[in-house]
């Protein structure tokens, strides 16, 4: 940061404490006239209730000052303003946070490293292996339940991880480059252009994919459309998606955000986009490689 900006944000911090403590002064100041108890504002509720404008408590006051007291303590002691490193010297570099990881990476990171060089369909599978299954399975609910929930069964908008339907691909190197990378799809566009007579056509034609009661007279028109409005571009004369693009299949009856006709019409008419955030730095290759493990043994379930 330079000079001028560090001594920018010096001068602002103090005559920020400095406009609080004379803001409050001069609150507390006594007005001409105006009585010990202070005088009534004019507010009147119900004919009788009257507001007064009374002085602040004493507690309340000394405590308004010890704030600003400790604000001005801090900043002595402490970095916070500029380039001003504190008279303590403290810093965050060299803090108990990083020396208690160094601590968990020296303790962890060889039972890690030990499963590393064996491949993720191998852990996954075999019995001798549980125990990294089991490791994986930790750090799945560390930091992937929040999504996917604590079954992997996922949520409304988060894939189910359970039932080996893949928008991505299901190998285990699709597995570890989506946790790795993560996932933005292109998405589904929106064809709201298209009006709601249209919309409710490739609605039935959509639900009649996976066997599900529509009307059939509709589900045909619906068939033409599905081509003339561009949906085989993603999903395939067949309907059964592209796992290059992130397309779902729509013949096999999973749905990512629901199947119901209101909720196919929802996503028609406004689209959809899902993102599966990157984890490559806060995990490392690894542990990404455990997590592929345990979520692979978790696909056919």
């Amino acid at each position: 940061m330079s000079a001028f900006w560090s001594g920018w944000i010096i001068v602002l911090s103090g005559l920020n404490i400095i406009a609080c403590w004379w803001l409050i002064r001069w609150t507390m100041k006594k007005r001409a006239g105006e009585s010990a108890q202070g005088d009534v504002t004019g507010h009147v509720w119900d004919g009788d209730l009257q507001e007064y404008n009374n002085p602040l408590p004493r507690w309340w006051l000394w405590l308004f000052y010890g704030t600003l007291v400790f604000a001005v303590i801090y900043l002595i002691l402490y970095p916070g303003m500029g380039n001003w490193k504190g008279i303590l010297g403290w810093s965050s570099h060299g803090s108990q946070y990083e020396a208690e990881m160094a601590r968990v990476h020296a303790k962890y990171d060889p039972i890690y490293k030990q499963y590393a060089a064996v491949p993720v369909a191998e852990l996954a599978s075999k019995p001798e292996y549980k125990e990294a299954r089991e490791m994986g399975k930790r750090l799945f609910l560390t930091y992937c339940m929040q999504c996917h929930g604590s079954d992997a069964a996922g949520a409304r908008g988060f894939p189910n991880l359970t039932d080996n339907d893949w928008l991505h691909g299901g190998k285990p190197e699709d597995i570890v480059k989506s946790i790795t990378d993560g996932r933005t799809s292109i998405g589904m566009p929106a064809h709201a252009h298209l009006g709601d007579d249209k919309i409710a056509k490739l609605t039935q034609y959509v639900l009649s994919l996976s066997g599900r009661a529509s009307d059939q007279a509709a589900a045909e028109e619906g068939k033409q459309l599905f081509t003339s409005a561009g949906c085989v571009g993603c999903h395939g004369l067949d309907a059964k998606g592209n796992q290059a693009l992130g397309a779902p299949n729509l013949t096999d009856n999973i749905w990512l955000y629901g199947g119901s006709p209101k909720t196919i019409e929802k996503s028609i008419r406004e689209g959809r986009k899902g993102v599966m955030p990157a984890h490559k730095k806060l995990l490392g290759e690894d542990k990404i490689h455990l997590l592929a493990v345990y979520v692979k043994s978790l696909s056919n379930q």
